[in-house]
């Protein structure tokens, strides 16, 4: 699902997929988790360190621990200083790293904050946030996913073919 552009925005300069949490997948080769987020066409994998798993994984699996966690304690927060999450909005990716923003809201006025992608989807779970991801990422990621395979293949790769 896309969003409207705001006044005066051209539309080719904004497009945001809404995404949905797929779920968590481990990846040994780097000893790291990917958090698999995607529509109803498209997938965007994103690499996070192994907290960062657990904190987005503890909130998919409702699990309740004794003590408030990090992104626990950040609602709580904001919910006590009458503040919601309006959106989170993966913006931008740059040498293989995601960014991220989360757009906040308290009475009426929007603030964005920047944020690691990982940060923004655990909040974003915890506050029933809508996740999005810019088109003009989604299009990148798939840029950079294959300039990285194509500096990793080998001849061998290919096979053997005859001409």
């Amino acid at each position: 699902m896309a969003i409207s552009p705001p006044r005066g925005t051209p539309v080719e300069l904004f497009m945001l997929v809404q995404m949905k949490v797929r779920g968590l997948l481990f990846d040994p080769r780097g000893n790291m988790y990917i958090v698999v987020l995607e529509d109803e066409t498209r997938t965007l994998p994103i690499w996070v360190g192994i907290p960062e798993a657990n904190a987005i994984a503890l909130e998919l699996e409702k699990v309740l621990t004794p003590r408030p966690m990090t992104h626990d304690l950040m609602r709580n927060i904001l919910e006590s200083l009458s503040v919601s999450v309006q959106k989170i909005v993966v913006a931008d990716l740059r040498d293989n790293t995601y960014f991220a923003t989360i757009t906040l809201n308290r009475n009426g006025e929007s603030v964005d904050v920047d944020s690691r992608p990982s940060d923004a989807i655990a909040l974003a779970l915890r506050t029933a946030a809508p996740i999005y991801v810019d088109e003009v990422v989604l299009k990148m990621q798939s840029i950079e996913s294959l300039d990285e395979w194509l500096k990793n293949v080998k001849p061998e790769d290919f096979g053997k073919f005859n001409a």
